[in-house]
């Protein structure tokens, strides 16, 4: 086995926590510290082996941990963290924001490679295993079409950035697929939908005391590159209320491409692949710790600069040798 890969967590929120449950079932890898904003006394990871260190200290640790996973959302933490802690060290991150990932790729390629290090950015299951999966369709069957579908479940980035608006003290928000719009593309119709026709997002928001609900619901459903252009739906509650009824983290989706096949198009073909998850959050964590290994090896032999999961051989993210591979997968 290789040495283990030490690791280190920039961000304790729900993927943070993930990632450190994550390490546990991981035997290669050894969670040294995690990095917080936060006086680093609140947190307790009842773990004596794992440091909690506050993030202005991070530059002492540059030669100890092998990989950084940055944990932030991507509304506002990441776009600033990504680039400065790819300079630094070894990176994986989970920036969403899918409009943004051209210019978001650019920043972190250019710091990682002045500090010789390797970053994946934007894995997680979308962008990430979903984005596989749409890049494998297409190959696979040019000639068709391909529809993704998120949900029913939180989604994290988009809670998150509601929870970013001034007098928002807690908020979540769900997306759902629309069934009709499932299953037109179930029967291979092949159908044009906009934003509006495949999901519904809806939110649930506690407001801190005396902000302005109006103003609220008109920031998130105008919201560029998360609300705009959706149905969305805006539900104020109380704080009981939320710790009540929306403190887990579901989600899921799917990918759906059919195309044709045959000399004169006459076989339908129709590739499926989907996912159901229990906690967001901890799945997330699960895709980056794998990716982390992945930019570990990558690293070691010498490549360098900014990479996405279309650009890594799915050999490189399995903890089994090629042997083990071709002997219990292929």
């Amino acid at each position: 086995m290789e040495d283990k890969i030490k690791i280190g967590i920039v961000g304790y929120g729900n993927v943070g926590k993930g990632v450190r449950l994550a390490s546990y079932q991981n035997e290669d890898m050894d969670l040294v510290a995690i990095f917080t904003r936060r006086d680093p006394n609140s947190i307790n990871v009842d773990d004596p082996d794992v440091e909690v260190v506050h993030i202005s200290e991070v530059e002492s640790y540059k030669d100890i941990i092998d990989v950084m996973i940055l944990c932030g959302g991507s509304a506002t933490d990441l776009v600033e963290q990504g680039p400065y802690f790819a300079k630094k060290f070894n990176t994986v991150d989970s920036f969403d924001t899918h409009a943004k990932i051209p210019e978001y790729f650019v920043a972190v390629d250019k710091s990682a490679k002045e500090g010789k290090n390797t970053s994946l950015v934007s894995g997680g299951w979308d962008p990430g295993l979903f984005s596989l999966n749409r890049v494998m369709a297409e190959a696979i069957l040019p000639k068709g079409k391909g529809y993704t579908f998120w949900g029913p479940g939180v989604s994290l980035g988009h809670s998150d950035a509601i929870r970013r608006i001034k007098g928002v003290k807690d908020a979540v928000q769900y997306t759902i697929p629309k069934k009709s719009a499932v299953n037109a593309v179930r029967e291979g119709k092949l159908p044009e939908f906009t934003n509006m026709d495949k999901h519904i997002r809806d939110c649930y928001v506690v407001v801190e005391e005396g902000a302005d609900k109006a103003e609220i619901e008109h920031r998130i459903k105008t919201m560029k590159n998360y609300f705009e252009g959706y149905e969305t739906y805006v539900t104020f509650i109380t704080e009981e209320e939320f710790e009540r009824e929306h403190r887990g983290l579901p989600h899921g989706g799917l990918v759906i491409h059919s195309g044709v096949t045959g000399a004169k198009d006459e076989n339908t073909s129709m590739i499926e692949y989907s996912l159901k998850l229990g906690n967001n959050a901890e799945f997330t964590a699960c895709v980056l710790i794998a990716y982390a290994r992945a930019v570990y090896r990558l690293n070691r032999i010498g490549i360098i600069g900014a990479k996405t999961v279309l650009d890594i051989p799915p050999a490189y993210i399995s903890p089994k040798s090629a042997s083990e591979l071709r002997r219990d997968l292929l």
